[in-house]
């Protein structure tokens, strides 16, 4: 087979995935082996692959990669979400380019569009997923509308209503004027900006008297229905049992009073717009105010705004302000910092309004989801630190507004047959509906057609909380093999600005109709952004086509890009010029491969003991990293595992192990020592591959002929063996050396193909363990073992070692004693340093003992070699 000397990724990754695709090696089935199963964070079916995505699911694919190559059964579940805000509004904006509204459909002719829709451009992003060499279980996709999913989604809504949990009530919610719909408190976000406090005269009525509030929305005047005081504020006391007449519409209301208000804010006196405003609407209720609602669902005021209706409310704030000062009812205008909630979705500045909404009662249900996370332990969150977060949203957690004002969503199963509030029944279908309308009106003439579904859909977390059981079927079927033997599930992999919205809802699911946890393990990824720390958007111009990416370096070099930079649970500051190191790196690793494809075999020859010896160390030091990694991937520091990978094969492999055991130019390579060095290449590979799954497929699949069995993702990860602590630490010592002997030669200009004299005053009393390897990679003629200096002859140090290289010819005596004396003179200085450490009692009384004991190591080779360097000078002169 002929291997080109060169990567190239764009003809590698789609034959790969081609092949794995074609032998089904990501398709799980229950069997006698351990469950590993992740379920994808289900991007919304509006969604094309981005910087976090690219993220998030490289990291889900090492996981699982990993878990396939310990021999575990993984299973990792792809699906999307149909994201009903978002894809609605998709679906709006595409009608309103054809020249149709909305509104002028009924569900059924807009949902259809909406199906469209998601037909053409739903699986987009998964598609684009492959490309990154995410190894799914495609068969198993899902999608939170698919009609099983739906099913679980009703039956759970029912269930919970049936328990008491679920009510209808009429509250202050939050509301979308564009995607005119409610929202959540968690879909808030919460904004400081700049606005004005306008200060209004209102006339106090059968008076001359005025009285002056100050508020941020003049345009609410229109539903004041009362101005209320302080009982204790002095200044107001002679307003106690009077009326008020509102500016422009003169509707005249009473002064209430109420310790509620503060008398150090504004004027110290408040309006009260009890259908704009959450505590207003607490003082109305207490007081008994009427409420005026004055807004339209965009926003744009009613009837009871007068001229000014059918005007967006932001128009009309300009306008009236204007009118109120030509009439005189505006005294002043001062700058005034506010925070305004605005739509996670759309952006638009939230507008709270009275409305009947669902709700689901979750005090009750947020206990055991408490007790799992910041308790018993059984879900852990990686890192740590967010069990703070997670324990606030918890602790102080609101009934669950669940319902929302749109077509593309679950359809609440709530049927009206009368025109009463309360005239309604839940139901499965609308058949189940019937039966329990006509036990409930007693009436057996009701009829299919007499009752009327509730034309709100589910908040679209309300499905994907069920996500990790209904894709096995679980909510619907508890008892299914398949839910028994993946569920709970082992890793969840997320950003932390959804930590509330889905992986807390998802625990207290889990808890409440399994009584388990839904997941053992919650990794929280940090945010993307650029080297400037700006998050990265498409409105910044700052976040790069995920897919170029993959063009230009490679998945795999992505991949390692992305993960070098993210450690865990902290945001990742992305550079391109990471996902080129990635690139270099695979390009590295085929190079060391493409190497050993250029050497004759030879069965004649005996294997050098410098390569016996250079092997049993690369044994022990890939040991070392594999103990490493498993450390790291236990805790979720996926960018040090692969750090660990990185630097075990670029250092220690690329640039030690191959440097030794390569055969002389023009001369074979012992059979023994090709095939443990392949044997080690095979293990280098294994633990590469979820990182750079192509290229290590790739170079595994060219070692030799390879059945589908034998294929490098389904191989078997390498088994933990002891450590030879010891070759570990002679190695560094002879490396320590070899670059010793490779500055002189640079220093001095001797050329490498000249073997040279090389003599040790071994003071540190090393085992000759490396002298072979040592003479090989110096080129040197032998290691003579000496008791005293070598004179007139080049010398370096390691620790209190002393090494010499005679020299031919000349030799710059001052040069050498200047160089030794600037050495010695560092060294001098360092050993204060570290005597002044030790002689700190603080010090060594509180540290470590580790760290102490390494602070007395630095201090007696400081010693040893500060007598070699005077040894050394003392020659020289």
């Amino acid at each position: 087979m002929s291997i080109p000397s060169k990567y190239d990724a764009r003809n590698v990754e789609s034959k790969w995935y081609d092949y794995w695709m074609k032998h089904n090696y990501f398709h799980s089935k229950p069997d006698s082996r351990e469950p590993y199963t992740i379920v994808i964070p289900p991007p919304n079916v509006t969604g094309v692959l981005h910087m976090g995505h690219m993220l998030n699911n490289t990291i889900q694919d090492v996981l699982i990669r990993r878990a396939r190559l310990q021999g575990k059964n993984a299973c990792w579940v792809p699906g999307t979400d149909h994201a009903s805000i978002a894809t609605e509004a998709k679906v709006v904006a595409k009608l309103k380019d054809q020249g149709v509204d909305k509104n002028d459909l009924t569900r059924d002719e807009f949902l259809k569009h909406a199906w469209d829709w998601t037909h053409e451009y739903g699986g987009v992003i998964l598609d684009q997923l492959k490309k990154l060499g995410c190894s799914c279980d495609w068969e198993r996709t899902k999608f939170t509308m698919d009609e099983d999913m739906s099913e679980a989604v009703i039956k759970v809504f029912v269930d919970l209503y049936n328990k008491g949990l679920i009510y209808r009530g009429y509250r202050m919610v939050n509301w979308d004027p564009e995607a005119k719909t409610t929202l959540s408190d968690e879909e808030v976000i919460y904004e400081e900006k700049q606005g004005n406090l306008y200060y209004l005269n209102y006339k106090i009525e059968g008076s001359d008297d005025t009285l002056t509030i100050a508020t941020t929305r003049p345009e609410t005047i229109f539903g004041d229905t009362a101005i209320c005081i302080n009982p204790n504020d002095e200044r107001f006391t002679h307003l106690k049992g009077k009326k008020a007449i509102v500016p422009l519409c003169n509707r005249v209301i009473p002064i209430i009073e109420d310790d509620y208000v503060d008398v150090e804010f504004g004027t110290g006196c408040l309006k009260v717009t009890p259908a704009h405003d959450e505590n207003d609407k607490m003082l109305g209720d207490k007081h008994n105010l009427e409420v005026v609602d004055i807004f339209n669902e965009d926003a744009s005021l009613n009837s009871f705004g007068l001229h000014y209706e059918g005007k967006d409310r932001f128009v009309v704030r300009k306008e009236i302000t204007k009118e109120l000062e030509e009439k005189g009812f505006l005294i002043k205008t001062e700058t005034h910092i506010n925070k305004v909630g605005t739509s996670e979705r759309t952006k638009a500045v939230i507008e709270p309004r009275l409305s009947d909404q669902w709700f689901l009662k979750m005090e009750e249900l947020v206990k055991p989801a408490i007790k799992a996370v910041l308790e018993t332990g059984d879900v852990k969150l990686f890192p740590k630190k967010f069990e703070n977060t997670y324990r606030h949203w918890m602790e102080n957690i609101r009934d669950w507004n669940i319902s929302r004002q749109l077509y593309w969503g679950h359809q609440i199963p709530a049927y009206f047959y009368g025109d009463g509030k309360e005239d309604f029944v839940v139901a499965e279908t609308i058949e189940d509906a019937l039966e329990l309308a006509k036990t409930k009106t007693s009436n057996s003439e009701l009829q299919v057609s007499d009752l009327t579904q509730d034309q709100d859909a589910l908040d679209t977390w309300f499905s994907s909380w069920l996500w990790p059981m209904s894709v096995f079927d679980g909510v619907r079927n508890p008892d299914n093999e398949e839910f028994k033997y993946y569920y709970p599930t082992n890793d969840l992999v997320t950003g932390p600005d959804i930590l509330f919205f889905w992986v807390a809802r998802m625990v207290i699911a889990g808890y409440e109709y399994t009584d388990e946890r839904p997941f053992e393990n919650v990794y929280l990824t940090g945010l993307v952004r650029d080297k400037q720390r700006r998050k990265m958007s498409k409105s910044l111009g700052n976040s790069p086509d995920a897919l170029k990416l993959i063009e230009e370096f490679g998945a795999d070099g992505v991949r390692v890009g992305l993960l070098l930079s993210s450690a865990a649970g902290n945001d990742l500051l992305f550079d391109e010029a990471l996902c080129q190191q990635g690139k270099g790196f695979g390009n590295k690793v085929w190079s060391a491969f493409y190497l050993t494809t250029l050497w004759e075999v030879s069965q004649d020859i005996e294997q050098p003991n410098s390569s016996k010896i250079a092997l049993e160390w690369y044994e022990a030091k890939f040991q070392k990293a594999l103990i490493e990694i498993e450390d790291h991937f236990s805790k979720y520091r996926l960018s040090d595992a692969l750090m660990s990978i990185y630097k075990l094969i670029f250092d220690d492999f690329c640039g030690w192990l191959l440097e030794i055991v390569k055969p002389t130019y023009g001369q074979p390579i012992d059979a023994v020592t090709y095939n443990k060095l392949i044997s080690i290449f095979e293990e280098n590979l294994k633990i590469m591959h979820p990182f750079m799954p192509f290229i290590t497929e790739e170079i595994w699949q060219a070692m030799g002929e390879r059945s589908p069995e034998e294929a490098l993702i389904v191989a078997k990860w390498p088994e933990q063996k002891s450590v030879n602590e010891v070759l570990i630490t002679e190695f560094d010592f002879a490396s320590q050396v070899v670059s010793g002997i490779r500055s002189v030669r640079k220093d001095k200009n001797i050329a490498f193909k000249d073997a040279i004299a090389f003599s040790v005053l071994n003071n540190e009393q090393i085992q000759p363990t490396f002298d072979e390897v040592i003479k090989k990679l110096g080129n040197l003629e032998e290691v003579a073992y000496v008791t005293e200096a070598v004179e007139g002859a080049l010398t370096f140090r390691v620790k209190s070692n002393e090494y010499f290289i005679p020299m031919s010819g000349a030799i710059d005596v001052e040069a050498e004693i200047k160089k030794l004396t600037e050495e010695l003179n560092y060294t001098e200085g360092f050993l204060k340093s570290v005597q002044k450490k030790l002689s700190n009692e603080r010090f060594v009384n509180n540290a470590p003992e580790q760290v102490v004991a390494s602070e007395k190591k630095k201090e007696a080779d400081a010693l040893a070699k500060i007598e070699t360097l005077k040894a050394s000078l003392a020659s020289l002169k």
